[in-house]
């Protein structure tokens, strides 16, 4: 199980390697919105530092979080990136090599 800002870590990751990937290619693209659909669990911890989490879920997990409430999420990104010496934010440009068969 991974939590959702675990996910959304991975993908800024992953988004930020094809991004280096693509500097000075002749061709880029511009990353669109990313929509992401996930089931999570939705569980609360008690305590005296309680918190809600969203734990991301797959079809064969859903059984253990039979306490938990568990929900459809769609997400919708727009990556951007800032510039180094400040400014405002740009839309991401990704670029790479074809792959084999790519058109």
């Amino acid at each position: 199980m991974i939590e959702l800002s675990d996910m959304i870590r991975e993908l800024r990751s992953q988004l930020t390697t094809a991004l280096a990937d693509g500097a000075g290619e002749a061709i880029r693209f511009e990353a669109g919105p990313v929509e992401i659909e996930a089931t999570v669990a939705v569980t609360r911890e008690a305590g005296a530092d309680a918190k809600v989490r969203f734990w991301v879920v797959d079809a064969s997990t859903k059984g253990t979080y039979a306490n938990a409430q568990t929900q459809r999420v769609k997400l919708t990104l727009t990556p951007t990136t800032v510039p180094v010496a400040g400014g405002p934010p740009q839309p991401a440009v990704i670029a790479g090599d074809a792959a084999p068969g790519e058109r």
